[in-house]
C-alpha cells in the first residue's frame, strides 16, 4: 500500500488525492448577489450538510493568491447565500455556471438558468432546480496557509424549497430527486443505484 505525507505532496497531488478518494461528493450549487443586486451562481463539491439543529450547511472556497471568488465575496457582504440542489435534468447547466465569468458577470444568463427569488435573503434559488435551500452565514473560517487558502463558509438554512412531486411529507424521493455528485476531475455519478443495511442494535 502507497503511503504520502502531506508534507511531501504538492498541492495539486494533494488536491488529486483527496477529491479521488473523497468520492461521490455533493454538489452545492450556490446563489449569492453583491452589493449592488447582481446575481452569481456557482457549483461546490467542497459542500456538506453538517448540523440538523439548527440545520447548517458548508461550502469551501479556494483562495488563490489573494484572488476570492464572487461566492464569497458576495457571502461575506450580504451574510446571505442560497443552495440550490443539482438533479440530473440540470447536470449540464451545472457545469456550464463552473465557467470563470468577470466579476458581476451573470452565471444565470450565461447558463441560460432563471433566477427565482427567495423568500427570506435577497440571493436568488436556481427555478429549474428541484430543491433549494435558503441560508443566512453564521461563520467563515479560514484554512491552509498563504498563498493556498480555503474558506469555509457555514450557513444556516432558514428555508427550505421543495417540489411537491418529490416529497411526501418531509422525506425525499431520492428516485425522483435524481442526485448528481462529484467525482474527480470531469467525472461525476448519479444516486441510483443504493441499498440498505439495518443498523444494529
Amino acid at each position: 500500500m502507497a503511503t504520502f505525507a502531506t508534507t511531501d505532496l504538492s498541492y495539486v497531488d494533494g488536491y488529486k488525492l483527496l477529491t479521488g478518494l473523497v468520492v461521490p461528493r455533493p454538489i452545492g450549487w450556490i446563489g449569492t448577489v453583491d452589493a449592488d443586486g447582481r446575481p452569481n451562481l456557482a457549483p461546490y463539491s467542497f459542500f456538506q450538510a453538517v448540523a440538523s439543529h439548527p440545520p447548517t450547511v458548508l461550502y469551501s472556497v479556494g483562495v488563490n493568491d489573494g484572488d476570492e471568488k464572487d461566492s464569497l465575496v458576495n457571502a461575506r457582504a450580504t451574510g446571505e447565500f442560497t443552495c440550490s440542489i443539482v438533479g440530473m435534468e440540470v447536470a449540464a447547466g451545472m457545469n456550464q455556471t463552473a465557467a470563470e465569468l468577470e466579476h458581476g458577470e451573470s452565471e444565470f444568463d450565461f447558463a441560460g438558468l432563471t433566477p427565482e427569488p427567495s423568500i427570506d435573503v435577497k440571493a436568488p434559488r436556481v427555478a429549474e432546480a428541484r430543491a433549494s435551500f435558503e441560508c443566512r452565514v453564521t461563520q467563515m473560517v479560514e484554512l491552509g496557509r498563504q498563498p493556498n487558502i480555503n474558506v469555509v463558509v457555514f450557513g444556516e438554512v432558514v428555508r427550505f424549497h421543495v417540489d411537491d412531486d418529490i416529497l411526501d411529507g418531509t422525506r425525499i424521493d431520492h428516485a425522483a430527486l435524481d442526485a448528481v455528485g462529484r467525482m474527480a476531475g470531469n467525472g461525476y455519478a448519479t444516486t441510483r443505484d443504493r441499498f440498505e443495511l439495518i443498523r444494529p442494535q
